[in-house]
């Protein structure tokens, strides 16, 4: 079973792209990623595989849908400790220590499979291990969230503004006071709230009211 669900790969780094897989956290329907072929679907927008690896993860998981169903738990317990983390930076908080333990435990998982292939000037980073380890897409996840967990860029995570959005983004802007995931989005509908808000009928009357 194949997943036709879409993904957008617009965060700055792949572990907040993951963590919004699920946009709108107070509404349960919002939420992308329901299935293993849909993280295999994911994995696959992401250029984290091609359509054959695509396609040998979908035969693999019809071997064994225990194991299927534990993987996908444990892409749901790293999207969810991603997302704790970096939503609780972006608010000036401290991350839950639980969320780093899974982290680490993906992480414990992750680093071993990496090695050093040649490639660009000399080398580059090539995840090994069996193709068809239903996990595989996971690692470069783990990875990417200790990478941003230990770099400068950290500070620049942030979370949508709008009530209704979920999305952690890197703000890579000039003065660093980006608030919307994406203008053409939620920057547009702050922007048409405020002006209802301003332009509402009756509000004139209020005004003179008050005044």
């Amino acid at each position: 079973m194949t997943s036709t669900t879409t993904f957008a790969f617009s965060a700055g780094a792949l572990c907040l792209d993951f963590a919004n897989t699920w946009g709108n956290r107070g509404d349960p329907c919002a939420d992308r990623l329901g299935s293993y072929p849909d993280l295999v679907n994911w994995a696959c927008q992401g250029d984290l595989i091609d359509d054959r690896g695509a396609l040998r993860l979908e035969r693999a998981a019809g071997k064994s849908s225990r194991a299927t169903g534990r993987v996908f738990d444990q892409a749901v317990a790293l999207r969810e400790a991603v997302y704790g983390v970096f939503s609780a930076l972006a608010r000036g908080d401290d991350p839950d220590p639980a969320a780093i333990d899974v982290l680490n435990r993906l992480l414990a998982s992750a680093l071993p499979r990496l090695r050093l292939a040649p490639g660009g000037a000399c080398c580059r980073w090539q995840w090994s291990g069996p193709e068809d380890s239903l996990d595989r897409m996971l690692w470069p996840v783990a990875r990417s969230a200790a990478d941003l967990l230990t770099s400068e860029l950290v500070g620049r995570v942030r979370e949508c503004a709008s009530p209704s959005c979920s999305w952690l983004f890197l703000d890579r802007s000039r003065n660093g006071r980006r608030k919307w995931c994406d203008m053409a989005t939620c920057g547009n509908r702050a922007k048409a709230r405020r002006y209802y808000r301003r332009h509402r009928p009756g509000r004139g009357v209020e005004a003179e009211a008050d005044g």
